[in-house]
């Protein structure tokens, strides 16, 4: 279910993840390697770097309060349980600092070094 609903959403994708993937996908020439709309644990992640244990997530627009502030920080510390940095982006930030964004995600990978895999997940395992 979760591989159906990853295949639905790449098709899907909204303009800014379609621009910070294009701009991903430049990094494989630094060794980064992102796999797009990645189902992990029940999750459907935007974009994830197992290599690097980086989660990239888009988000339409800055939460309030409320129950999706609460799902956001529950699977973010499951993840960061298990070795994973999610760093979260909003739209207006991709439109307006695309640059910035990309250079962000880069730092942080690139200060993370590689990382052990996931379990059930090698490094490279349909990243790209």
């Amino acid at each position: 279910m979760a591989d159906a609903n990853a295949r639905r959403l790449r098709q899907s994708m909204t303009p800014q993840e379609i621009k910070v993937w294009s701009q991903l996908r430049l990094l494989r020439s630094q060794g980064l390697h992102f796999r797009r709309q990645a189902p992990l644990r029940g999750y459907i992640l935007d974009f994830v770097c197992f290599s690097r244990g980086l989660i990239v997530e888009i988000d339409g627009s800055q939460h309030g309060d409320g129950a999706q502030v609460g799902h956001d920080g529950r699977r973010d510390a499951l993840f960061a349980s298990e070795g994973f940095l999610t760093l979260r982006f909003w739209n207006n930030e991709v439109d307006t600092n695309l640059n910035g964004v990309i250079e962000t995600i880069f730092a942080r990978a690139m200060e993370r070094g590689p990382t052990r895999p996931l379990r059930g997940h090698p490094p490279h395992e349909g990243e790209g």
